[in-house]
Formats: C-alpha cells, structure tokens, sequence
C-alpha cells in the first residue's frame, strides 16, 4: 500500500508542475475565457483516453496508477475549472461561463473517447 502511494505521489507530483508549466504559457490573454486550463483538461482527458484504451491491457498495474491515478489526476484539475467559472460569473460574464463550462464538458469528455476512435479504426 505504501509503495502504491509513492508511485501515484510521484505521478502527481509531475502532473501538477506540467500542469503549472503549461498554465503559465499566455494564450490569448484578450479574452475572458479560461483557454488554459480549458486545454489542460482537454489535454488531460485524451491522455487518460490513451491509457484506458491502450495501455490498460499491456501496462503494468503500478504503471496504471502513476499514468492513470497519479500524473493524469494532478495534471488535470475540477478546482481550477471551478473557481474560473464562479470569477467568470462573479465578473458577469454569464455567457462566457455557460460556454466554458458546457465546452469543457462536451470536448472533454468527447476527448476520452478520442484515442480508441482513432486506434481502432
């Protein structure tokens, strides 16, 4: 159990400061949407995508839970996508927060399925 926890601490830890590194590249800066963090989770979600539909047959489950648990899980983040949708629609920017949120979770989640679209056909 305490192996498992070091592998998906290490798998986080490098998630998360990928995630800090993309984060800090300024995209489009002349708009109120959270583009960033809308392509980190987009990036994230086909990552995951690739592990479930490619790698959870042929990877080791150590290897699933740094890729999958671990480095996915702090790449990615709800809270970020939270807290710039509450300042989107604390700012007044209703339709920028609809379009943010309901984007985020069609390609998102559209993303996952990606990598197995592209595989097997």
């Amino acid at each position: 159990m305490i192996i498992k926890c070091l592998i998906v601490g290490l798998g986080g830890g490098i998630g998360s400061v990928i995630r800090y590194l993309l984060g800090m590249i300024p995209l489009n800066e002349t708009t109120s949407f959270p583009i960033n963090t809308f392509l980190i989770n987009v990036i994230g979600a086909v990552a995951i995508g690739l592990i479930v539909f490619y790698a959870a047959d042929n990877v080791d489950e150590n290897w699933l839970l740094f890729l999958k648990v671990g480095l996915c899980g702090g790449f990615t983040t709800f809270s970020t996508f939270a807290i710039e949708t509450g300042a989107l629609l604390k700012n007044g920017n209703e339709t920028t927060a609809f379009l943010y949120v309901v984007l985020s979770v069609l390609v998102g989640v559209s993303a996952v399925f990606l990598p197995d679209l592209l595989l097997h056909n």
